[in-house]
């Protein structure tokens, strides 16, 4: 019977490494300086696409194309061979079908290459600083608050909050602001006879990032037609993005909410805060730092009638 001790033990593992060893040194004295230079452009290509995809709405449709891409491995798994035959014959279509969904999008990429630097271009990254910036619960009061003030006073306003799908192709055609939202500044904006009250403005985080944005107009015929043009911007919008798009009506005075396609008419100002809770807009922190000062005021309450 073969009995094990810790020499064996020790033979077998050194085997092991001497082999092992052995074939990285093989395979590293093949890799030169420039394969190495090879494997960090590419990485650094395949990093900035990812997050180029990301930050734009290519994203969206870039998860669309996983799910197929999963739909055909299924099929595959599955032997199906119909789905199959005809998921690998349309192939070539959807490449081209890609390019063509995603011109915009290459197309801003490629100029904006041309006017930078190719070496800053590509260690910089696409993301806004400010994309992953919570809202607070004092930004949706504010927002809520100009919202209805606006509607008193039936002016008409196009907010848009955005969310996980970035809205930048559609800041770029406003004028930048840059402002941390309050009721005053919102009022301000839409006021008649302003330079930045015609169009949508974006808000980003706790910020108004720009101004007189120019919106999508959605194209779907079961829309009424008592609707105006900022009910189906804000639509529009809501089709092609998770943002949540207010709108305020210049002829009713009313508050809608337009959210995933469909817009909410005539809204109260808690269902309009509802409507911000279901998406998961709101500051736990700052809520924290609320219940701490209350239950500190509490003790020091109690402490103050002992003495």
């Amino acid at each position: 019977m073969l009995t094990w001790n810790s020499t064996m033990f020790m033979n077998i593992v050194n085997q092991y490494i001497s082999r092992y060893s052995s074939w990285l040194s093989a395979t590293f004295s093949t890799i030169g300086i420039s394969d190495v230079l090879d494997i960090i452009i590419i990485a650094l290509i395949v990093y900035q696409l990812l997050k180029w995809v990301q930050v734009t709405r290519a994203w969206t449709l870039f998860k669309g194309l996983i799910v197929l891409l999963l739909f055909a491995l299924a099929a595959y798994m599955l032997q199906l061979k119909t789905i199959s035959w005809l998921l690998s014959k349309s192939l070539g279509v959807g490449i081209t079908a890609a390019i063509i969904i995603f011109q915009p999008e290459l197309r801003r990429a490629l100029e904006q290459l041309g006017r930078r630097k190719f070496i800053r271009a590509l260690l910089s990254s696409p993301v806004l600083s400010d994309h992953d910036d919570q809202m607070s619960d004092k930004t949706v009061n504010e927002i809520i608050k100009a919202s209805f003030e606006m509607g008193k006073d039936r002016t008409g306003a196009l907010i848009c909050v955005e969310r996980n799908v970035a809205l930048g192709e559609y800041e770029r055609t406003g004028i930048t602001v840059d402002g941390i939202v309050s009721s005053q500044l919102l009022i301000n904006i839409f006021e008649h006879n302003t330079p930045l009250h015609d169009g949508a403005v974006i808000i980003r985080g706790n910020r108004v990032v720009s101004a007189t944005c120019y919106l999508p107009i959605t194209d779907n015929p079961d829309i009424g037609k008592e609707l105006g043009t900022r009910h189906r911007a804000a639509i529009g919008l809501s089709e092609v993005s998770d943002s949540i798009t207010i709108v305020v009506s210049e002829e009713t005075g009313t508050v809608s909410v337009a959210r995933d396609g469909r817009l909410r008419y005539d809204l109260t100002k808690e269902e309009l805060h509802d409507v911000f809770e279901t998406v998961g807009i709101t500051n736990s922190e700052e809520e924290n730092i609320s219940v701490f000062a209350r239950m500190k005021g509490r003790l020091r309450n109690g402490k103050s009638k002992k003495e």
